[in-house]
């Protein structure tokens, strides 16, 4: 009787394996008629056919696994391109990936197609989740920190759409000025409910590694083609790229300080130099000021024992730049290029700065304009989808949303939303960096800490290079910041439950936002 069953089971296995073979034999034959039949349709468009190769994957894994999905989705996000680089035309920025529908020239036109490929994959990973959900039926909704204030934020901003738009705002302008925002939003939501294990906190933390690592890697490789210089070009690589590379650097010093015996800290010693090399390409003075301001913060967030061992290490590091800066402040030779980059940031002298005086000069002509803009509405703000006024008036520039989005977007959301909704905004950023620099200090895990860390960082480095630069509607920026901020409960999750922490001691973290 037992080898009966033995001899049933086995059977049951090989018909199962199969079964998967077959349906894996009909997808593939489906899949290769469907894309010969595009080809045929656009003339032989490769693009078209990949596309759809790519989007049915995408759809088939998501509703396999939606973690899976959410890797593919964040590993597209940090490998494309959502603006064109100057003189570079790369692959990474010819695939449209975050192009609304009607514009990408490899898919059939129709007018109404204003959604683009983030926003399907976003919608196509929620309903996978809720089909999950529904199958499985035990699943628990995890916590979301101080999700209250997030909601009275989100709430502000549709306040001030409605507002921009009923005073005669613009429709489509609101919608870019917006998208990157509810991006955040959502992540920030969703990403708890998908992201809940240390494998799948590794898994994600290899695709940040890797993709940003290219990226770098890009900007260093145009750095030397063009014989190491950069050709009179503002920049060699996106402008979120140096601020991404902020953030694995912070990882790597948080790993080693906290003695974190890991692949990924390996991983990052050895890319270290293009890391680096590709930060410097980027050529941003808003990330050279995140870099040191997330530098600064880190060193706060640290305890007593770890700080004196960070400054007794990094102390010739030190002495090492303030002889650098005092050797080339005045230099013009290429090996200046990075103190000169910081010191146009708060110098105006015309003949030394060359285009970086006149940016200087366009953004103190901006914030003049929105400061006048805000004294017509200091209290419920202009809205979204309005222009903002320009008493001094702007050189034009290669930017379509120039008279809706300044280059400050801290301020930018001052005048968009006024006094309550930017008190609002602030709230609940403050809020969010006390809960995860409060959990920093509660975790056990140095992996799980250091990803805090890198949490905490992220949200600062964000507000200052957006104070900067057009960076809270950057969509990659914003994306990857509320995929991070996501992170929180799994990390206070994982720890408790790899320590056996009672959850009393978690307690100061546990906002009762109710």
């Amino acid at each position: 009787m037992s080898n009966y069953k033995v001899i049933s089971s086995a059977g049951n296995i090989f018909s199962n394996i199969e079964l998967d073979r077959i349906s894996a034999y009909m997808i593939i034959t489906i899949l290769s008629v469907i894309v010969g039949v595009i080809m045929l349709l656009t003339d032989g468009n490769i693009l078209a056919a990949l596309g759809l190769v790519t989007g049915v994957s995408i759809l088939l894994i998501t509703f396999y696994r939606v973690d899976l999905g959410f890797f593919i989705f964040i590993s597209m996000v940090l490998l494309f391109d959502q603006f064109h680089i100057p003189e570079a035309h790369p692959i990474t920025y010819k695939i449209d990936y975050f192009k609304n529908l009607k514009q990408i020239p490899y898919v059939p036109h129709f007018s109404a197609g204003v959604m683009n490929p983030v926003e399907l994959q976003l919608v196509l990973m929620l309903l996978a989740w809720f089909v999950a959900i529904s199958v499985r039926k035990s699943t628990r909704v995890q916590h979301i920190p101080v999700w209250g204030l997030a909601v009275i934020f989100f709430l502000s901003l549709i306040i001030a759409l409605l507002h921009g738009l009923g005073t005669g705002g613009t429709f489509l302008p609101s919608l870019w000025e917006l998208r990157a925002l509810f991006y955040f939003g959502f992540l920030y939501f969703f990403v708890p409910q998908i992201i809940q294990t240390k494998s799948q906190l590794e898994a994600l933390f290899w695709i940040f590694i890797i993709f940003i690592t290219i990226k770098a890697l890009q900007g260093a490789a145009r750095f030397i083609f063009y014989g190491f210089s950069f050709r009179g070009l503002e920049t060699l690589t996106n402008h979120e790229d140096p601020v991404f590379i902020t953030l694995l650097i912070i990882f790597l010093l948080s790993m080693i300080l906290l003695d974190c015996k890991s692949k990924q800290r390996t991983a990052l010693v050895i890319l270290f130099t293009p890391l680096v090399l590709g930060f410097f390409a980027g050529q941003r003075r808003a990330a050279y000021a995140g870099l040191f301001i997330s530098l600064i913060t880190f060193v706060i967030l640290l305890n007593g024992h770890e700080r004196m061992i960070l400054l007794k290490a990094f102390f010739p590091f030190l002495i090492f730049g303030i002889i650098y800066c005092a050797v080339f402040w005045n230099s013009n030779s290429k090996l200046a290029s990075p103190v000169k980059l910081v010191k146009s940031g708060f110098t105006t002298n015309k003949k030394e700065d060359g285009e970086r005086y006149l940016s200087n000069l366009y953004r103190k002509f901006e914030r003049y304009d929105l400061a006048v803009t805000l004294r017509t509405s200091p209290v419920t703000g202009l809205g979204f989808g309005k222009k903002y006024m320009l008493p001094i008036p702007l050189p034009p520039i290669p930017f379509p949303l120039r008279d809706y989005i300044p280059h400050d977007e801290i301020l930018w959301l001052l005048i968009k939303t006024g006094a309550v909704g930017f008190f609002i905004f602030w709230l609940f950023i403050d809020s969010l960096l006390i809960h995860s620099s409060t959990l920093s200090d509660k975790l056990r895990d140095p992996y799980l800490r250091s990803i805090c860390i890198v949490i905490t960082i992220a949200l600062i480095n964000q507000m200052v290079v957006s104070y900067y630069d057009l960076q809270l509607t950057y969509y990659r920026n914003m994306i990857v910041l509320g995929t991070l901020c996501g992170l929180l409960p799994a990390l206070k999750n994982i720890d408790k439950k790899q320590n056996n922490v009672p959850m009393q001691e978690y307690n100061d973290v546990n906002e009762e936002e109710s």
